[in-house]
């Protein structure tokens, strides 16, 4: 996995990387009164959860609008070890998957990384973690509506194909079981080592590679404020052996590590930049796909910012090249990040201009508006627990009928696991009151009238923006603000 700062203690850290007094002070308090405010400030948004969680559509709107947008993609051949039919998803006639599948209506969503990991035993109780492969139609309506579910990987009788014909609480177990796979991987993948880890390694490698006087460290230095301290904190408290994360999550303990590992392994740069993603994914055309949308614009948005400034500091090629603390700043984060792993398309050194705009620009977004896509809404959709259960108590049904609401409540975390959940994803989610919004440079690194201009348009783009995403929100009943450019935060700080 990712490198991580060598400082056992938050003390060692280097003093301008901590936590103001506010922060610190704002911080521990809220660890201490979280399931308190859970318990006394109940958000409206979870209550919307509370009312849709069962329903097939709001479901479906998770994968794209949800905490993890990030596996969801376009199917146009079945995996071989998912082995459904016609005659299962269309029994009615009108349709065929191969004729839907040409139109492009039907996704997949392949939980595989989680397979045969070791799952976590809390309270004394062995926990269960499953690796599905979920199949969703879009229908005429626009709406994503799941039409399979199959719980592990390997077809077999005693692992049967889940459709919404099947029971109530037969195909309500099936997605329970998919929602919390969901949200284990959306904790170690989408979150902790795409929005965290890799974070604090352009972090460090910038703090030791790149002079305060150098152009890059002033544009990327505040994308980097608090994201050291919150790191080794999340090491301590949440990840450690006796972390949060070992007392909630079905996949706490060894399997952790080793599905970090597997993703770690299969992270690719594309994967990390927007555009190049949802292509990849295709995705290009989905309705009501938000966070597509919002983060394609703000991604273009950095883009334009990132390579107004570069472009005033360097004039050609070359200029890139020859510079030595440029050129050690990426090859660091190629061997401490991306463990020199060739295949995962991460540059190991700059050859043009245009190749270094596009890498800061992932940085940035990265560094901001992913963290807020993934991070923002966690309360939001798993505040209430059965939406997404950070882990389960029996293990899946291997036949049909078997499933009642007297198994299902068996199956959900004990009430401890549940609480403390609840009260870590308000801790996460919650915006702290020395919040500095994407744009803003209280700092003033940059002396010189040009990128001082550009900070001045970045922020004007940054605002046109706030107010589309408003006036598209009067008209949703789900709001998709998690990329409303005064919400994102600009750097990893919580």
């Amino acid at each position: 996995i990712p490198h991580c700062i060598d400082a056992e203690e938050e003390s060692s850290l280097p003093p301008e990387v901590h936590f103001s007094c506010t922060k610190s002070i704002e911080f521990n308090g809220s660890q201490k009164q979280g399931l308190s405010e859970v318990v006394l400030q109940v958000p409206l948004f979870p209550e919307y959860v509370q009312e849709h969680w069962k329903e097939d559509a709001f479901f479906g709107y998770q994968f794209l609008n949800g905490v993890n947008p990030m596996l969801i993609r376009r199917c146009t051949t079945l995996p071989s070890n998912f082995p459904v039919t016609d005659g299962m998803v269309f029994l009615r006639g009108q349709s065929s998957l191969k004729e839907e599948m040409k139109k492009g209506n039907i996704f997949l969503v392949d939980y595989k990384l989680l397979d045969g990991v070791k799952t976590n035993t809390i309270n004394g109780k062995k926990q269960y973690l499953m690796a599905p492969l979920v199949l969703l139609h879009k229908t005429p309506e626009d709406e994503l509506m799941p039409i399979a579910i199959q719980l592990k990987q390997t077809p077999a009788d005693d692992n049967p194909i889940f459709f919404p014909t099947d029971s109530e609480y037969d195909w309500l177990m099936a997605k329970i079981f998919v929602r919390s796979a969901d949200w284990n991987m959306h904790q170690l993948n989408a979150h902790l080592l795409r929005a965290h880890l890799l974070p604090e390694v352009f972090t460090v490698s910038l703090l030791r590679n790149v002079p305060m006087v150098h152009p890059l460290y002033k544009l990327l230095i505040p994308h980097t404020r608090y994201t050291l301290q919150i790191n080794h904190m999340a090491r301590d408290r949440l990840i450690s052996e006796d972390g949060v994360f070992k007392e909630i999550a079905a996949c706490g303990g060894e399997g952790m590590i080793e599905i970090l590992r597997r993703f770690m392994s299969s992270m690719t740069y594309s994967s990390l930049c927007i555009k190049d993603d949802i292509a990849k994914r295709g995705l290009e055309d989905v309705p009501n796909f938000y966070y597509r949308d919002d983060g394609l614009r703000l991604w273009k948005s950095i883009h334009r910012f990132v390579q107004g400034v570069l472009r005033y500091y360097y004039k050609t090629d070359a200029e890139v090249k020859e510079d030595s603390e440029l050129q050690k700043w990426i090859s660091d984060i190629f061997v401490h990040g991306f463990l020199s792993r060739e295949s995962s398309g991460i540059p190991q050194s700059f050859t043009s201009v245009a190749e270094m705009v596009k890498f800061v620009t992932m940085v940035i977004f990265t560094c901001s508006a992913q963290h807020a896509a993934v991070n923002s809404g966690q309360y939001d959709y798993g505040g209430w627990m059965p939406n997404a259960p950070s882990s389960l108590q029996l293990p899946p049904p291997t036949k049909k009928g078997t499933t009642s609401e007297a198994t299902m409540l068996e199956t959900f975390p004990d009430v401890n696991t549940t609480a403390n959940g609840m009260a870590a994803l308000w801790l996460l989610s919650k915006q702290s009151s020395d919040f500095v919004r994407l744009g803003d440079y209280p700092e003033e690194h940059f002396t010189e009238e040009t990128p001082r201009k550009l900070i001045k348009e970045f922020n004007e783009r940054l605002e046109r923006l706030k107010m589309r995403i408003k006036d598209r929100e009067k008209n949703l009943k789900v709001p998709y603000t998690y990329l409303k450019p005064d919400m994102v935060e600009n750097s990893v700080a919580i």
